[in-house]
């Protein structure tokens, strides 16, 4: 995992766990154990993608569905969420194995994510999956904002022709919000997403540990 000092990052996500853990401000709390234990910029960005407040990820991990619960069933999916994650799989980055049971990378593309190389390996991935799982259908949103949104959704939906999933995809101005009541199981790794959906699911992270061999990602969940 390059030069990020695991056993300072292990530490510092205990001091950040008890501090979230008693109402801290999660970035209050990011600065303070961050300096407290002389965490690099990448340290930093594991410990804020990994740990979360102990009753929370306890909730989160008690909700999130496995894969097998889509057969039969509707799955809307945070397109670009998903997507991402399995680029960064793909492609070897820094992946970490989260308290509230999802997968996440520790990549900062935000706004300035656009396809890569591996993007149509993670689309197929992503495509193939729920319809080897035998979901009903999909509703597969992406950022309109990002680049190249409309141009991933018209691959997403050749992809789906093929594989012969049901749905749409389509690139819309805030899929969080369309896909908090979406009425059906919402695939996506996203925290605020987890606690708005009825009925979530890590889909990314299902695809990643299913892998072989599994991607090496750092976990902080014994520390």
């Amino acid at each position: 995992m390059g030069g990020i000092d695991l056993e300072a990052l292990g530490q510092a996500a205990v001091d950040l766990r008890y501090l979230l853990g008693r109402g801290y401000p999660r970035e209050l709390g990011l600065k303070l154990t961050g300096d407290r234990w002389g965490l690099d910029a990448e340290a930093r960005q594991v410990l804020r993608r990994a740990v979360v407040a102990p009753e929370r990820a306890r909730a989160r991990r008690e909700r999130l569905l496995p894969l097998t619960a889509v057969r039969g069933q509707a799955v809307g999916v945070d397109g670009h969420n998903v997507i991402i994650i399995l680029e960064s799989a793909l492609m070897g980055a820094v992946l970490v194995a989260a308290d509230d049971g999802t997968v996440r990378d520790i990549g900062q593309k935000g706004r300035h994510y656009g396809p890569g190389p591996h993007s149509e390996t993670a689309a197929r991935l992503l495509v193939e999956t729920l319809a080897r799982a035998e979901a009903a259908r999909a509703l597969i949103l992406l950022d309109a904002p990002l680049p190249f949104s409309g141009q991933t959704a018209g691959m997403l939906r050749e992809l789906m022709a093929s594989a012969g999933l049901a749905g749409e995809a389509r690139a819309v101005a805030d899929p969080e919000k369309d896909l908090a009541v979406f009425d059906g199981i919402v695939a996506s790794a996203d925290g605020p997403l987890i606690d708005a959906a009825a009925r979530p699911l890590d889909l990314g992270g299902a695809i990643i540990l299913a892998m072989e061999p599994v991607p090496a990602m750092i976990s902080l969940e014994n520390s």
